[in-house]
């Protein structure tokens, strides 16, 4: 946390600055990656509309009988989009980490069109592969089809943010996020009515794979955790009107730790915090596009210093982080 307080940032104000100003704001930005990588977006420009319609067909959804969710599941172990049901996924496992199952639920879907040209075997059998539709509830679709439209906006928009941020052309990253694999993800926590097993979390301690991600919290909700530089495990909380957004690996990556990519997890409050409770919860993750070569930046290395590491390309880096959580 940057002075004890969880930062928010109003990227309305700085999309409208002058370009001083711009500036300024861009280093209250690389201030924050540095010291945790999380801040809150308000003034961000999508639609209220919009989210309201995905948030209630997401809930509707997961209402739906367990039978009638697993129409839409995943066809084979591994395949990206779909329904995944609960506690087949260990996110800590991804950080070599062995741990039970997350108890939670999740409906993912992925890019909504293949580039002209794509012929790579492992991109259309992985990020291009087919969202696996479910048949209800009505409408369902079409407001996801919307968010995730209006989310690979507003994460380009970011990314100028950061390129701001990092004192590069505003445009730098854009050739790197002109066909972004990016994924769309509604996540349900079930009420529980039983302990959870030791170590068993809603979602395990983990980092965020590709550039950023968007989350969108339930509000009021608790168990968003991450790890502060003290090394303590420090409460996210929502706040009203707000997405979430942390920095992932690849970022860590570009600027050679410049920037952190955070461990963060969801716990169970307790039961007095709404810790046996449903949660739900919309996550947006921005990955470059597939062969984008991910090579830390010049500008984040100090005369003399050698890169903490070897380019890598999105994609398969995307691909191996992916299989090594599911169960």
């Amino acid at each position: 946390m940057v002075g004890g307080q969880f930062p928010v940032f109003d990227l309305g104000n700085f999309e409208k600055a002058n370009a001083a100003e711009r500036d300024r704001l861009g280093a209250e930005v690389d201030a924050i990656c540095r010291s945790t990588g999380f801040l809150a977006i308000t003034n961000h420009g999508v639609s209220q509309a919009v989210i309201d319609a995905v948030w209630g067909k997401a809930h509707d959804f997961f209402d739906l009988p367990p039978e009638q969710k697993q129409k839409s599941k995943a066809p084979y172990k591994g395949y990206p989009y779909g329904y995944l049901g609960p506690e087949l996924e260990a996110l800590a496992k991804s950080r070599d980490v062995d741990s039970p199952p997350d108890l939670k639920e999740s409906f993912n879907g992925g890019p909504q069109r293949t580039p002209n040209g794509m012929t790579d075997k492992d991109a259309l059998a992985f990020c291009y592969a087919p969202t696996i539709w479910p048949e209800a509830p009505e409408g369902f679709v079409d407001a996801w089809k919307a968010y995730y439209t209006s989310l690979e906006d507003l994460a380009a928009r970011i990314m100028r943010l950061f390129a701001v941020a990092l004192k590069l052309p505003e445009d730098y990253f854009e050739r790197f996020i002109d066909a972004p694999i990016s994924a769309l993800r509604a996540l349900n926590y079930p009420e529980q009515t039983v302990p959870p097993k030791p170590g068993q979390l809603r979602a395990g301690a983990h980092t965020d794979y590709g550039s950023l991600t968007i989350l969108l919290p339930q509000e009021g909700s608790k168990g968003l955790e991450l790890i502060t530089p003290d090394g303590n495990w420090t409460p996210v909380p929502p706040v009203p009107g707000a997405f979430v957004i942390n920095i992932g690996d690849l970022m860590a990556l570009w600027t050679n730790d410049r920037w952190v990519s955070t461990m963060h997890r969801v716990v169970n409050p307790s039961p007095e915090d709404g810790g046996m409770d449903r949660r739900q919860s919309l996550a947006f993750f921005h990955q470059p596009n597939w062969d984008a070569e991910i090579v830390c930046l010049e500008q984040c290395l100090a005369p003399g210093e050698e890169p903490k590491y070897q380019p890598v390309l999105s994609g398969p880096y995307l691909m191996s982080k992916f299989q090594s959580t599911t169960k």
